[in-house]
């Protein structure tokens, strides 16, 4: 399960360096808060996956005990 996490990561890194575009008429990139915009978006993501880590930690435990029965 660990590998389909990493895998599905690196398949999506592409899209992510692709998906900026400089325009001078972006709002946010005008008035200096796209800094804020990407931080935001980078600790939600982290967050995120985080997450999904400690969930299969837990998961992994479960499925122990289950077999040990």
């Amino acid at each position: 399960m660990k590998n389909r996490i990493y895998t599905s990561l690196f398949l999506l890194l592409p899209f992510a360096a692709f998906a900026q575009e400089s325009q001078s008429n972006d709002y946010f990139g005008n008035i200096g808060k796209i800094y804020v915009v990407a931080a935001v978006m980078l600790l939600l993501f982290g967050t995120m996956i985080a997450f999904m880590i400690y969930l299969e930690r837990k998961l992994d435990r479960l499925e122990e005990l289950m077999n040990d029965d």
